[in-house]
């Protein structure tokens, strides 16, 4: 039993890195109609921007966890305005090409100064050691990075569910052009709602540089799994990309966990349950089946 429950609380923490992630694609995706595969870029610059603050600077992570994600949400406005918006009115795939391409740029970038080699980054001192929780005892940064995530994503779901700003944000993100039917200018909106994903991708790194080696590829692998998770949930849908998040995330633990002797089961079982969820609701678990033309 108690295993279980530690393989549960491993699969929520990986879940909660998913659904920061995911969440920030999301909104993008929703607004921009732009599959932004840059997104795992951005979640390693947020772990190498801690680490810099930290080597070259001496900025500890609680200051860290502040900056990174303005720094890197003013760095995605620029990147909106600049390379994503003139390519708004062709088809997609240019988009696609172009955050592609934008990712194996800032990869090389980063490998150049730092080279391939992972560069370990300290936990915080405040969350050195481990939490007792009866069964079991966990590391309490871990226990930190599951509450903060699920913080982060319920003021997140406040300010889009409970503000005025928010609620022009999520309609934007779900039902783009009823919006502007309503005469709703959602073009004001695109470049805030690109950087504030942004900014969930580089918050999601800052708390990863403590648990996984920063390195320039750390989010290569991870953004796939990201996508994936967005098409379960459903593209656009702000709620089905946090719960796919989780669940994706308790999924892969369980079956690292009880699957260790068929590893290649363990690694696919994402693809394997957005295939059948694709069969299933074309649209997602929580996406908005549009009707036809």
């Amino acid at each position: 039993m108690s295993a279980f429950l530690q393989h549960t609380f491993d699969g929520l923490v990986s879940g909660a890195f998913l659904a920061l992630l995911a969440l920030g694609l999301s909104v993008i995706f929703g607004m921009l109609r732009v599959v932004n595969f840059a997104h795992g870029a951005f979640y390693m610059l947020g772990a190498v921007g801690a680490y810099l603050l930290l080597t070259e600077f001496g900025v500890p992570f609680w200051w860290a966890l502040l900056i990174v994600p303005v720094a890197l949400g003013v760095l995605g406005m620029g990147v909106e305005r600049a390379l994503v918006h003139p390519l708004a009115r062709l088809d997609p795939l240019y988009n696609f090409l172009l955050t592609f391409g934008l990712t194996l740029v800032l990869q090389d970038l980063v490998k150049m100064r730092y080279g391939t080699q992972s560069s370990p980054y300290g936990t915080p001192d405040l969350l050195v050691g481990t939490v007792d929780f009866g069964l079991f005892d966990f590391p309490a940064y871990r226990v930190f990075v599951l509450a903060f995530a699920v913080v982060a994503c319920v003021a997140v779901w406040w300010l889009l569910g409970h503000t005025r700003i928010g609620m022009v944000v999520r309609a934007a993100t779900e039902r783009p052009e009823l919006t502007r039917a309503l005469g709703i200018d959602v073009g004001r909106w695109v470049t805030p709602v690109f950087g504030f994903g942004i900014a969930l991708a580089g918050l999601a790194g800052v708390l990863a540089a403590p648990m996984r080696a920063v390195n320039p590829l750390m989010g290569a692998d991870l953004v796939i799994v990201v996508f994936a998770v967005v098409v379960i949930g459903g593209l656009g849908s702000i709620f089905g990309s946090v719960a796919a998040g989780f669940g994706i995330g308790l999924v892969q633990a369980w079956g690292e966990s009880y699957l260790d002797q068929w590893p290649i089961v363990a690694q696919t079982s994402v693809f394997v349950i957005m295939a059948i969820v694709l069969l299933w609701r074309p649209a997602g678990l929580f996406g908005r089946e549009e009707a036809p033309a």
